[in-house]
């Protein structure tokens, strides 16, 4: 049995747990955050376009800077052929859009194959921040109790990976998870919530993406995802950076302009 997981927090906390019970299964981390940014080639090596928007998020004072053309691209081909030698999956997951996402696409990279897919549900059910849990946010014995893997039926096998084609096939920024569903947009609302953040004098922009972090629905949003957001937005002119980023953007000010 193959176990996976989105993120390294979450690999963690299911690699600590399966040591204790069974030693000898093997736990693989995807790390892309598939709720922002295009998915349209993610599927498709070398992932020009996806590995394109990380480079943009990624601050360049950041290192080492992740190779993610290398990595994306390993993914992909990974997946290809992922229905070939593992004879069954279990895909945990949680309230998060990215969690979610990977569900469905580890749903289209087995659809029609012999591979048996399972999963081990950690969410609420309810994605509001406040509310949901994501794998990594589980206490260990809480993690534990909620290992019982559950087979996906063949007919939700094949909902959930059309799910994953249409997410690829759109041209949304963004994809929030309600209620079972995903909902696309453009990165206005993320960075409407960031400008009326911060304040208009200088003050921590750690402080300002804390609180668009607490009050973001439907999805997580990352700190270097916030960080790249406020980049632009003080291009456009519409926040103003005080600082020196070398440091990282917890000793950088922001405030609002116009």
């Amino acid at each position: 049995m193959l176990h996976l997981t989105c993120g390294d927090l979450a690999g963690d906390s299911v690699r600590a747990l399966l040591a204790r019970h069974e030693p000898d299964v093997k736990v693989r981390v995807l790390r892309d955050d598939l709720a922002v940014g295009p998915l349209s080639d993610v599927d498709s090596a070398p992932c020009a376009a996806r590995a394109a928007f990380w480079e943009q998020v990624w601050p360049a004072e950041v290192t080492p800077r992740p190779a993610f053309a290398n990595d994306l691209a390993a993914d992909a081909l990974w997946l290809a052929e992922l229905p070939s030698p593992a004879p069954a999956v279990t895909v945990w997951h949680g309230d998060s859009a990215s969690e979610q996402l990977l569900l469905a696409r580890i749903a289209a990279a087995l659809h029609g194959s012999r591979c048996e897919l399972y999963e081990v549900p950690c969410g609420t059910g309810d994605s509001r921040a406040g509310q949901r849990k994501a794998v990594s946010m589980h206490s260990p014995d809480a993690l534990a109790a909620l290992y019982h893997p559950q087979a996906v039926s063949a007919a939700r096998q094949a909902e959930l990976a059309a799910v994953w084609h249409e997410q690829c096939a759109g041209s949304h920024e963004i994809r929030r998870w309600y209620e079972g569903s995903f909902r696309g947009e453009d990165y206005r609302l993320i960075d409407a919530a960031l400008v009326a953040a911060s304040p208009d004098k200088f003050a921590p922009l750690a402080r300002a993406m804390a609180e668009v972090m607490g009050h973001c629905d439907g999805f997580f949003a990352t700190d270097f995802f916030l960080y790249w957001r406020a980049r632009e937005l003080a291009a456009a002119a519409q926040l103003e950076l005080l600082g020196d980023p070398v440091a990282g953007y917890r000793d950088l000010q922001v405030r609002r302009l116009g």
